[in-house]
Protein backbone atom coordinates (compact mmCIF):
# COMPACT_ATOMS: atom_id res chain seq x y z
CA UNK A 1 0.00 0.00 0.00
CA UNK A 2 1.49 3.37 -1.14
CA UNK A 3 0.47 5.22 2.38
CA UNK A 4 1.99 2.61 4.22
CA UNK A 5 5.72 3.83 5.20
CA UNK A 6 8.05 4.39 7.92
CA UNK A 7 6.40 7.94 8.73
CA UNK A 8 3.30 6.79 8.77
CA UNK A 9 4.00 3.93 11.27
CA UNK A 10 6.17 6.33 12.79
CA UNK A 11 3.89 9.15 13.76
CA UNK A 12 0.85 6.58 13.62
CA UNK A 13 -0.92 8.79 11.03
CA UNK A 14 -3.28 7.23 7.79
CA UNK A 15 -1.51 8.67 4.98
CA UNK A 16 2.39 10.66 4.73
CA UNK A 17 1.06 13.84 3.89
CA UNK A 18 2.32 16.71 6.37
CA UNK A 19 1.11 20.02 6.55
CA UNK A 20 3.94 22.39 6.49
CA UNK A 21 3.84 23.88 9.73
CA UNK A 22 3.70 27.62 8.95
CA UNK A 23 4.44 30.40 11.53
CA UNK A 24 3.62 33.57 11.82
CA UNK A 25 -0.45 33.49 12.12
CA UNK A 26 -1.04 31.40 9.37
CA UNK A 27 -1.53 27.82 10.54
CA UNK A 28 -4.19 27.58 13.22
CA UNK A 29 -5.19 24.94 15.67
CA UNK A 30 -8.52 24.35 13.04
CA UNK A 31 -5.76 23.75 9.84
CA UNK A 32 -4.07 21.22 12.14
CA UNK A 33 -7.63 19.69 13.56
CA UNK A 34 -8.95 19.38 9.92
CA UNK A 35 -5.59 17.69 8.65
CA UNK A 36 -4.64 15.59 11.30
CA UNK A 37 -8.38 14.34 11.36
CA UNK A 38 -8.32 13.59 7.78
CA UNK A 39 -5.92 11.15 7.89
CA UNK A 40 -2.56 13.19 7.86
CA UNK A 41 -0.08 15.31 10.28
CA UNK A 42 -1.72 18.23 10.95
CA UNK A 43 0.93 21.15 12.38
CA UNK A 44 1.18 24.83 13.95
CA UNK A 45 4.14 26.95 13.20
CA UNK A 46 4.21 28.39 16.99
CA UNK A 47 7.37 30.39 16.73
CA UNK A 48 6.08 34.02 17.35
CA UNK A 49 3.85 33.00 19.86
CA UNK A 50 4.60 33.67 23.54
CA UNK A 51 4.32 30.37 26.24
CA UNK A 52 0.87 31.69 26.79
CA UNK A 53 -0.41 31.63 23.20
CA UNK A 54 1.24 28.64 23.00
CA UNK A 55 -0.55 26.61 25.95
CA UNK A 56 -3.55 28.32 24.85
CA UNK A 57 -3.44 27.17 21.20
CA UNK A 58 -2.76 23.68 22.40
CA UNK A 59 -6.32 23.81 24.50
CA UNK A 60 -7.73 24.62 21.20
CA UNK A 61 -6.14 21.90 19.45
CA UNK A 62 -6.62 19.22 21.62
CA UNK A 63 -10.37 20.17 21.80
CA UNK A 64 -10.67 19.68 18.02
CA UNK A 65 -8.51 16.60 17.42
CA UNK A 66 -7.39 13.21 19.33
CA UNK A 67 -5.19 12.89 16.51
CA UNK A 68 -1.25 13.07 16.55
CA UNK A 69 -0.35 16.50 15.33
CA UNK A 70 3.35 18.58 15.10
CA UNK A 71 3.99 21.90 17.04
CA UNK A 72 6.81 23.78 15.26
CA UNK A 73 9.50 26.18 17.13
CA UNK A 74 12.56 28.15 15.94
CA UNK A 75 16.06 27.37 17.13
CA UNK A 76 17.58 30.34 16.26
CA UNK A 77 14.61 32.76 16.80
CA UNK A 78 17.05 35.87 17.01
CA UNK A 79 19.73 36.49 14.88
CA UNK A 80 22.73 36.42 17.57
CA UNK A 81 24.49 39.82 15.52
CA UNK A 82 21.40 41.76 16.93
CA UNK A 83 23.40 41.64 20.58
CA UNK A 84 26.21 43.87 19.35
CA UNK A 85 24.29 45.97 16.26
CA UNK A 86 25.09 49.29 16.50
CA UNK A 87 22.80 52.13 16.50
CA UNK A 88 24.27 54.05 13.69
CA UNK A 89 23.65 50.32 11.64
CA UNK A 90 20.13 50.79 12.71
CA UNK A 91 19.62 54.35 11.30
CA UNK A 92 21.24 53.67 8.08
CA UNK A 93 18.62 51.05 7.28
CA UNK A 94 15.81 52.85 8.43
CA UNK A 95 16.53 55.67 6.05
CA UNK A 96 16.84 52.73 3.09
CA UNK A 97 13.26 51.89 3.83
CA UNK A 98 12.13 55.68 4.85
CA UNK A 99 10.75 56.01 1.03
CA UNK A 100 8.46 53.09 1.24
CA UNK A 101 7.18 54.47 4.43
CA UNK A 102 6.88 58.13 2.69
CA UNK A 103 4.55 56.27 -0.32
CA UNK A 104 2.04 55.26 2.14
CA UNK A 105 2.21 58.60 4.16
CA UNK A 106 2.91 56.83 7.65
CA UNK A 107 5.88 57.29 10.40
CA UNK A 108 9.13 55.04 11.01
CA UNK A 109 8.84 53.23 14.03
CA UNK A 110 11.15 53.42 17.12
CA UNK A 111 13.04 49.98 17.22
CA UNK A 112 13.63 48.66 20.80
CA UNK A 113 17.13 46.51 19.53
CA UNK A 114 16.35 44.35 22.95
CA UNK A 115 14.95 41.05 22.29
CA UNK A 116 15.52 37.97 23.83
CA UNK A 117 15.13 34.80 22.47
CA UNK A 118 11.50 32.74 23.44
CA UNK A 119 12.35 29.32 22.47
CA UNK A 120 13.43 27.57 25.82
CA UNK A 121 10.38 28.55 27.51
CA UNK A 122 8.28 27.60 24.09
CA UNK A 123 9.82 24.07 24.79
CA UNK A 124 8.84 23.82 28.30
CA UNK A 125 5.10 24.88 27.19
CA UNK A 126 5.31 21.85 24.77
CA UNK A 127 6.06 19.31 26.83
CA UNK A 128 3.61 20.31 28.99
CA UNK A 129 1.36 19.95 25.60
CA UNK A 130 3.28 16.80 24.49
CA UNK A 131 2.37 16.84 21.21
CA UNK A 132 3.01 13.39 19.14
CA UNK A 133 5.55 15.26 16.75
CA UNK A 134 7.87 18.28 18.36
CA UNK A 135 9.53 19.63 15.12
CA UNK A 136 11.73 22.74 14.77
CA UNK A 137 13.68 24.23 12.44
CA UNK A 138 17.13 26.88 12.01
CA UNK A 139 19.32 24.69 14.09
CA UNK A 140 19.22 21.50 16.24
CA UNK A 141 17.83 22.11 19.92
CA UNK A 142 20.85 20.89 23.03
CA UNK A 143 20.64 17.07 23.67
CA UNK A 144 18.90 17.39 26.93
CA UNK A 145 16.14 18.89 25.13
CA UNK A 146 15.83 16.24 22.49
CA UNK A 147 16.37 14.12 25.83
CA UNK A 148 13.44 15.43 27.08
CA UNK A 149 11.52 14.65 24.42
CA UNK A 150 12.15 10.93 24.02
CA UNK A 151 11.71 10.61 27.59
CA UNK A 152 8.08 11.87 27.34
CA UNK A 153 7.47 10.12 23.88
CA UNK A 154 7.30 13.09 21.49
CA UNK A 155 8.75 12.39 18.26
CA UNK A 156 11.47 14.54 16.84
CA UNK A 157 11.41 16.09 13.46
CA UNK A 158 14.47 18.50 12.18
CA UNK A 159 14.90 20.11 9.41
CA UNK A 160 17.54 20.11 6.55
CA UNK A 161 18.69 22.50 3.22
CA UNK A 162 22.20 20.08 2.43
CA UNK A 163 23.51 16.81 3.11
CA UNK A 164 25.47 17.89 5.49
CA UNK A 165 22.64 19.47 7.73
CA UNK A 166 21.02 15.95 7.29
CA UNK A 167 24.20 14.48 8.64
CA UNK A 168 23.88 16.86 11.94
CA UNK A 169 20.25 15.86 12.39
CA UNK A 170 21.06 12.12 12.27
CA UNK A 171 24.25 12.63 14.72
CA UNK A 172 21.65 14.17 17.37
CA UNK A 173 19.65 11.03 16.90
CA UNK A 174 16.18 13.06 15.70
CA UNK A 175 13.61 10.41 14.64
CA UNK A 176 12.75 12.04 11.15
CA UNK A 177 14.30 14.74 8.86
CA UNK A 178 12.52 17.17 6.39
CA UNK A 179 14.11 17.54 3.05
CA UNK A 180 13.47 21.62 2.86
CA UNK A 181 14.03 22.40 -1.07
CA UNK A 182 15.15 25.73 -2.16
CA UNK A 183 11.43 25.41 -3.74
CA UNK A 184 9.69 26.07 -0.74
CA UNK A 185 7.89 29.07 0.33
CA UNK A 186 8.48 31.02 3.53
CA UNK A 187 11.72 30.66 4.96
CA UNK A 188 14.52 28.74 4.48
CA UNK A 189 15.95 27.26 7.04
CA UNK A 190 19.61 26.65 6.94
CA UNK A 191 21.74 26.12 9.46
CA UNK A 192 25.00 25.26 8.48
CA UNK A 193 25.72 27.73 5.57
CA UNK A 194 23.74 30.87 5.01
CA UNK A 195 20.34 29.98 3.08
CA UNK A 196 21.89 31.72 -0.29
CA UNK A 197 24.56 28.85 -0.15
CA UNK A 198 21.56 26.24 0.58
CA UNK A 199 19.66 26.15 -2.44
CA UNK A 200 19.13 22.73 -3.40
CA UNK A 201 15.92 21.60 -5.35
CA UNK A 202 13.56 19.30 -3.20
CA UNK A 203 13.83 16.19 -5.15
CA UNK A 204 17.42 16.53 -5.63
CA UNK A 205 18.18 17.09 -1.97
CA UNK A 206 15.65 13.57 -1.16
CA UNK A 207 17.89 11.49 -3.09
CA UNK A 208 20.92 13.01 -1.51
CA UNK A 209 19.59 12.24 1.72
CA UNK A 210 18.39 8.70 0.86
CA UNK A 211 21.94 8.03 -0.02
CA UNK A 212 23.52 8.82 3.54
CA UNK A 213 21.33 8.54 5.88
CA UNK A 214 19.46 5.69 7.46
CA UNK A 215 16.71 7.96 9.36
CA UNK A 216 13.35 8.81 7.33
CA UNK A 217 13.10 11.72 5.09
CA UNK A 218 10.10 14.37 4.24
CA UNK A 219 10.52 15.62 1.07
CA UNK A 220 9.30 19.74 1.48
CA UNK A 221 8.92 22.03 -1.18
CA UNK A 222 7.25 22.76 -4.65
CA UNK A 223 4.34 19.55 -3.78
CA UNK A 224 1.35 20.92 -4.26
CA UNK A 225 -0.72 18.11 -5.52
CA UNK A 226 -0.83 13.97 -5.96
CA UNK A 227 1.66 14.65 -8.79
CA UNK A 228 4.17 15.62 -6.27
CA UNK A 229 3.36 13.48 -3.58
CA UNK A 230 3.77 10.58 -5.56
CA UNK A 231 6.90 11.72 -7.26
CA UNK A 232 8.43 12.37 -3.45
CA UNK A 233 7.01 8.64 -2.69
CA UNK A 234 8.72 7.39 -5.92
CA UNK A 235 12.18 8.70 -5.36
CA UNK A 236 12.41 7.48 -1.45
CA UNK A 237 10.96 9.87 0.29
CA UNK A 238 8.69 8.39 3.28
CA UNK A 239 6.24 11.37 3.50
CA UNK A 240 5.53 14.30 1.42
CA UNK A 241 5.43 18.13 3.32
CA UNK A 242 2.94 20.95 1.95
CA UNK A 243 2.34 24.16 2.73
CA UNK A 244 1.29 26.81 0.24
CA UNK A 245 -1.21 24.17 -0.67
CA UNK A 246 -3.20 24.48 2.38
CA UNK A 247 -2.50 28.43 2.60
CA UNK A 248 -5.57 29.17 0.84
CA UNK A 249 -8.23 27.00 2.55
CA UNK A 250 -10.72 28.22 4.92
CA UNK A 251 -9.45 27.77 8.15
CA UNK A 252 -6.03 28.87 7.52
CA UNK A 253 -5.25 32.42 9.08
CA UNK A 254 -4.45 33.91 5.29
CA UNK A 255 -5.31 37.51 4.92
CA UNK A 256 -8.15 37.46 1.17
CA UNK A 257 -5.59 39.41 -0.47
CA UNK A 258 -2.90 36.89 -0.08
CA UNK A 259 -5.04 34.18 -0.98
CA UNK A 260 -6.14 36.14 -4.31
CA UNK A 261 -2.78 36.24 -5.24
CA UNK A 262 -2.39 32.75 -4.94
CA UNK A 263 -4.90 31.89 -6.93
CA UNK A 264 -4.20 34.37 -9.46
CA UNK A 265 -1.10 33.60 -12.38
CA UNK A 266 1.19 36.36 -10.61
CA UNK A 267 2.28 33.92 -7.77
CA UNK A 268 2.62 30.89 -10.35
CA UNK A 269 5.58 32.79 -12.16
CA UNK A 270 6.86 34.83 -10.00
CA UNK A 271 8.28 34.22 -6.55
CA UNK A 272 11.43 35.08 -5.33
CA UNK A 273 13.98 34.34 -2.30
CA UNK A 274 14.23 37.13 -0.42
CA UNK A 275 15.35 38.24 2.63
CA UNK A 276 14.57 42.34 2.42
CA UNK A 277 11.23 41.92 4.71
CA UNK A 278 12.12 39.51 7.49
CA UNK A 279 15.91 39.71 7.47
CA UNK A 280 15.90 35.85 6.81
CA UNK A 281 15.93 35.09 2.97
CA UNK A 282 12.71 33.47 2.08
CA UNK A 283 10.76 32.39 -0.53
CA UNK A 284 7.33 34.44 -1.17
CA UNK A 285 5.84 36.96 -4.26
CA UNK A 286 7.82 39.04 -5.98
CA UNK A 287 7.06 42.62 -4.80
CA UNK A 288 8.42 46.59 -4.51
CA UNK A 289 10.58 46.04 -1.84
CA UNK A 290 12.00 42.44 -2.81
CA UNK A 291 12.78 44.33 -5.95
CA UNK A 292 14.28 47.58 -5.20
CA UNK A 293 16.28 45.72 -1.91
CA UNK A 294 18.42 43.23 -3.16
CA UNK A 295 19.99 40.23 -1.30
CA UNK A 296 23.48 41.78 -0.80
CA UNK A 297 21.97 44.94 0.61
CA UNK A 298 22.54 44.90 4.23
CA UNK A 299 19.20 45.27 6.23
CA UNK A 300 18.69 44.85 9.86
CA UNK A 301 18.88 41.57 11.82
CA UNK A 302 16.21 38.79 12.38
CA UNK A 303 13.58 39.32 14.41
CA UNK A 304 14.00 43.19 14.46
CA UNK A 305 13.36 43.45 10.36
CA UNK A 306 10.61 41.66 11.04
CA UNK A 307 9.71 44.60 13.66
CA UNK A 308 10.74 47.39 11.11
CA UNK A 309 8.28 46.38 8.22
CA UNK A 310 5.19 45.19 10.55
CA UNK A 311 3.57 48.88 10.65
CA UNK A 312 4.59 48.99 6.28
CA UNK A 313 2.39 45.73 6.03
CA UNK A 314 -0.18 46.92 8.26
CA UNK A 315 -0.92 49.85 6.59
CA UNK A 316 -0.36 48.33 2.98
CA UNK A 317 -3.23 45.81 3.66
CA UNK A 318 -5.29 48.42 5.13
CA UNK A 319 -5.19 50.60 1.55
CA UNK A 320 -5.48 47.36 -0.31
CA UNK A 321 -2.15 47.32 -1.42
CA UNK A 322 0.19 44.32 -2.41
CA UNK A 323 3.23 45.72 -3.23
CA UNK A 324 4.88 45.86 -0.07
CA UNK A 325 3.66 42.90 1.66
CA UNK A 326 5.73 39.48 1.60
CA UNK A 327 3.05 37.28 1.02
CA UNK A 328 4.95 33.73 1.31
CA UNK A 329 4.57 31.58 -1.51
CA UNK A 330 6.10 28.23 -2.72
CA UNK A 331 7.77 28.09 -6.08
CA UNK A 332 4.72 26.22 -7.28
CA UNK A 333 1.44 27.44 -6.47
CA UNK A 334 -0.32 25.99 -9.55
CA UNK A 335 -4.16 23.97 -9.32
CA UNK A 336 -4.65 25.78 -6.03
CA UNK A 337 -8.15 26.59 -5.17
CA UNK A 338 -10.31 28.03 -2.21
CA UNK A 339 -11.64 25.08 -0.39
CA UNK A 340 -11.92 23.57 3.01
CA UNK A 341 -8.53 21.74 4.21
CA UNK A 342 -10.29 18.50 4.12
CA UNK A 343 -11.30 18.29 0.84
CA UNK A 344 -7.30 18.93 -0.14
CA UNK A 345 -6.71 16.14 2.05
CA UNK A 346 -9.06 14.30 0.28
CA UNK A 347 -7.92 15.23 -3.31
CA UNK A 348 -4.41 14.58 -2.73
CA UNK A 349 -5.02 10.97 -1.11
CA UNK A 350 -7.01 10.36 -4.61
CA UNK A 351 -4.94 11.47 -6.66
CA UNK A 352 -1.87 10.03 -4.53
CA UNK A 353 -3.47 6.55 -4.60
CA UNK A 354 -4.59 6.62 -8.42
CA UNK A 355 -1.00 7.20 -9.64
CA UNK A 356 0.64 4.82 -7.81
CA UNK A 357 -2.09 2.06 -7.00
CA UNK A 358 -4.23 2.79 -10.57
CA UNK A 359 -5.80 -0.28 -9.62
CA UNK A 360 -7.01 -0.30 -5.95
CA UNK A 361 -9.92 0.94 -4.64
CA UNK A 362 -10.15 3.86 -2.09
Amino acid sequence: MWNQTRITQLLGIKYPILLGPMGGGFSTPELLAAVSNAGGLGSLGAYTLTPEQLLEAGKSIKNQTDKPYNINLWVSDVDPELAHYSAESLEKVKALFKPFYDALSIPLPELDMNIPSKFDKQVEVLFNIKPAVFSFIFGIPSPEILNEARRLGIKTVGAATTLDEALALEEAKVDAIVAAGFEAGGHRPSFLKPAQDSLTGTFALVQQLKARIKTPVIAAGGITDGKGIAAALTLGADAAQLGTAFLVTDESNTTPLHKALLLSEEANYHTVLSKSLTGRMGRMISNTISKEISNQTPVLPFPLQTRLLAPLREASLAQGRTDMVNFWSGQNPVRLKLSKAAEVMQALVTETQRILEPRAGL
